[in-house]
């Protein structure tokens, strides 16, 4: 077992969604030396800065949470950068950790890795049996190129990375730009932006038949902090829930959440996505002890209130 405690540590993205969880859990934890390279400073795309960086500091630990992400519709529109950047950036970044002498690399992949057509629930094992969901098989196919860099380097030179694939993740602190965002956070504000403007329907994208499981975002970072201590194979492992939710019932239940009473629409011109997302979590528990413990109606209510405190203060942009 790995001890976190007195560690050098860097988190990517580490002002970010997951990685703020991250760094507020590494600090209850008592880690005191936490590092995180804020994008207005360290473009970690950039190999000279990465160069820079690792010159003039040292780190016993890397746990990379940072990416370029974003719903269907960002996917559709950026497939380019989301492959590029995300690509670029965990390659440099686990190339030149190796180099420093970084004693532990945690990469954070997505559960957008597996082909469209995964037996449900997927299991790591069917990892590398087709091609994933058309639109956003670049960001996926990018971030699992991490998975293939991992064990390459494990092989050839015994660094010790390790590979987790979260859930959909969802929580206080989310992504609420409609131009950026993943479903939960989209339909949250898509209610009370209807609420407010007094309209009777919302429009939501797809035929609502797909199913999602998603993971609340504090439990990623207690499972992302227990694979850094107490995990050290190869083998990927899946982070989430067996929660699984179809989009039609995920809408109602938030309509109904938030208060909104009208109806509604749903534009099938617009793609679902892959048509079914549910997780074997057993080697996660098996391995290192990983169980979700919030309820998913317990999160999405401490989502909504969070969202209610920031948009009534003025923090978030209505719509």
């Amino acid at each position: 077992m790995l001890s976190l405690q007195g560690k050098k540590i860097m988190v990517t993205g580490g002002a970010g969604f997951l990685g703020s969880y991250v760094v507020d859990h590494l600090r209850k934890k008592g880690c005191r030396d936490v590092f995180i390279p804020r994008i207005e400073k360290y473009d970690l795309t950039r190999e000279a800065v990465l160069i820079k960086l690792f010159s003039r500091r040292r780190f016993d630990i890397v746990i990379h949470c940072a990416a370029v992400v974003g719903g269907i519709g960002a996917n559709r529109e950026r497939p380019g950068t989301f492959f590029y950047d995300n690509l670029v950036m965990g390659t440099m970044l686990m190339e030149h950790a190796r180099r420093s002498g970084v004693q532990k690399f945690i990469g954070l992949g997505t559960i957008c890795c597996y082909p469209k057509l995964t037996p449900v629930p997927f299991r790591e094992e069917n990892l590398w049996n087709g091609y994933p969901e058309e639109t956003n098989a670049p960001y996926g196919i990018a971030k699992k190129m991490l998975l293939v860099q991992s064990q390459a380097y494990r092989r050839q030179y015994g660094f010790h990375s390790i590979f987790l694939m979260p859930l959909n993740l969802y929580g206080p602190g989310d992504n609420f730009d409609p131009r950026t965002s993943h479903v939960i956070p989209a339909l949250i504000k898509k209610c009370f932006d209807a609420i407010d403007n007094g309209e009777d329907r919302i429009v939501v994208w797809g035929t609502g038949k797909a199913t999602r499981s998603f993971l609340y975002v504090e439990d990623c970072a207690e499972a992302i902090l227990l694979a850094a201590e107490r995990y050290d194979k190869s083998d990927p492992v899946n982070i989430g829930s067996r929660f699984e939710i179809s989009i039609k019932s995920l809408a109602k239940l938030i309509a109904g959440l938030t208060g909104f009473s009208g109806a509604i629409a749903w534009d099938t011109s617009m793609p679902d996505g892959q048509p079914r997302r549910c997780l074997d979590t057993s080697r996660a528990m098996k391995e290192f002890g990983f169980r979700a413990k919030v309820g998913f109606e317990e999160g999405l209510v401490k989502t909504i209130r969070w969202y209610q405190k920031m948009r009534y203060h003025g923090r978030i942009k209505r719509g």
